[in-house]
């Protein structure tokens, strides 16, 4: 790994800083005994995100049967480990925004890191179910790096940077270690350390976009997960050119995790709406698709005839 360029980022002002509302939840929260009364105090000073967790918690996502219409009775619902998700995702996705980097279209990147996060979620159900909130804020973080990387190294970073786009080549990873022996997960791994996010989520952001080590870990299965929902989430904000292709790679992805492709077809009939509502306190747009539906529907269609011809 080349020091060098990530003490180029560490001397720049690329990294964005912790907002002090969030730097003050995280500290407060980070006590195993903590006050819940000193979380609903921080958090109520910022009332936009107040807001958007009452429209969260009130949302069809958690078919709560009567209107909840305080901040303590959306943190109980929503419970701690999503709230600190959607904290630490909305002022970073407003960090990021204040960026400007010269390549990465930043409009695409949390339609994809979105779409990443959510379906990490849902992949950890089977696979991890401990660690579900690790893995939506792994999958929503995972790419930090890249618009770090655009705008920290500029013009070496350029003809990498232009694949990161519906359609390029998911090689970003090779490309980086070739030019500057750096990946951009490592990237990212290192904005979160500064951040001081929890260890296992800086080393599944860290090993996300490689072969992860053989070794048997929390961390590295969470890696695993991240990695291939980045994967699928790529196609889920391209119009595929052709889906018997894309189909086929999902299916694959989903051997690589030993899940079965069905598995991946009933989430992404369902993931669309967990996407907006999040993506609604996240302050992201989303662009409704057919996607979804086409690859969960082609997978269908692929997997009939193998398990008719298993009866």
């Amino acid at each position: 790994m080349d020091s060098n360029v990530l003490d180029l980022i560490k001397r720049s002002a690329a990294i964005p800083s912790m907002p002090q509302v969030a730097a003050r939840f995280l500290e407060i929260v980070q006590d195993p005994e903590f006050d819940y009364k000193e979380v609903v105090e921080v958090l109520s000073t910022d009332p936009g995100m107040t807001g958007e967790l009452l429209r969260l918690a009130n949302s069809p996502l958690f078919g709560v049967a009567r209107r909840i219409t305080t901040l303590n009775q959306a943190l109980t619902l929503l419970g701690l480990k999503r709230v600190r998700s959607l904290v630490l995702g909305r002022y970073i996705v407003d960090s990021i925004d204040k960026k400007r980097p010269p390549v990465i279209d930043t409009s695409y990147y949390w339609r994809r890191s979105l779409a990443t996060a959510v379906l990490a979620a849902r992949l950890a159900d089977p696979l991890e179910p401990r660690f579900r909130e690790e893995a939506f804020v792994a999958g929503l973080l995972a790419d930090t790096g890249i618009v770090i990387l655009d705008e920290t190294l500029m013009s070496d970073y350029r003809d990498i940077a232009r694949q990161y786009c519906p359609h390029g080549q998911d090689v970003l990873a090779d490309m980086e270690k070739l030019a500057f022996d750096v990946t951009h997960g490592q990237v990212s791994a290192m904005i979160l350390q500064h951040w001081h996010l929890p260890e296992v989520v800086c080393d599944a952001v860290r090993w996300h976009c490689e072969t992860p080590p053989t070794s048997d870990t929390p961390a590295l299965r969470i890696a695993r997960i991240v990695g291939a929902a980045d994967r699928v989430g790529k196609y889920l904000c391209e119009t595929p050119q052709d889906i018997e292709v894309v189909a086929e790679s999902c299916q694959n992805i989903m051997v690589g995790l030993d899940l079965e492709p069905v598995v991946l077809a009933r989430i992404l009939s369902e993931i669309e709406p967990q996407i907006e509502d999040f993506a609604a306190v996240l302050r992201l747009d989303v662009i409704p698709s057919q996607v979804y539906t086409l690859i969960a529907d082609k997978l269908r269609e692929k997997l009939t005839p193998a398990a008719a011809g298993a009866g």
